[in-house]
């Protein structure tokens, strides 16, 4: 089955995250470096969740946070995603596979944002520590794709110089 960026789109979207939230962290991001537009940001967004193996990973984590707000899964790993503990790292790793198509900026764009949380970032994180719903994966998730975004453009920019 061939998966659709709309069907990445609408998942994000029920989440609580579109595509122009995840194009504003982009343009943050790359607004010392470069002169963008937000159209810019969008289709850099786009292109990241647009890869077989990113659009994988997005699904795959929203469907490990719904499973936890649903408490269908053994007690035990239902705990640890619900805790989002800062220890737990599977999140993470997760994300960092969206991360390690895009180079090296995407890998510190992520790191960066996976301690300051900003934007959406930080809204989901917030809305995710509430008692019926979990987060855990999609933040990590989010900042992985702005990161690729930012990493993607950075890397276009200095193709065209």
């Amino acid at each position: 089955m061939k998966v659709k960026k709309e069907i990445v789109i609408k998942k994000l979207e029920e989440r609580g995250v579109t595509i122009r939230d995840i194009a504003e962290i982009v343009m943050e991001l790359q607004k010392n470096y470069h002169q963008l537009t937000i159209e810019e940001c969008d289709k850099a967004v786009i292109s990241v969740i647009e890869k077989r193996e990113a659009y994988h990973s997005i699904l795959v984590g929203i469907a490990l946070d719904e499973l936890a707000e649903k408490r269908v899964m053994d007690k035990e790993i239902n705990d640890i995603i619900l805790e989002d503990n800062h220890l737990f790292g599977i999140d993470e790793i997760l994300a960092l596979s969206i991360v390690n198509m895009n180079g090296s900026i995407a890998l510190t764009n992520f790191g960066y944002m996976d301690k300051i949380k900003p934007g959406i970032i930080g809204k989901i994180d917030d809305i995710g520590k509430q008692e019926n719903k979990c987060h855990t994966f999609l933040d990590d998730i989010v900042a992985a794709i702005a990161a690729s975004a930012a990493s993607r453009l950075a890397h276009a920019s200095e193709n065209d110089m």
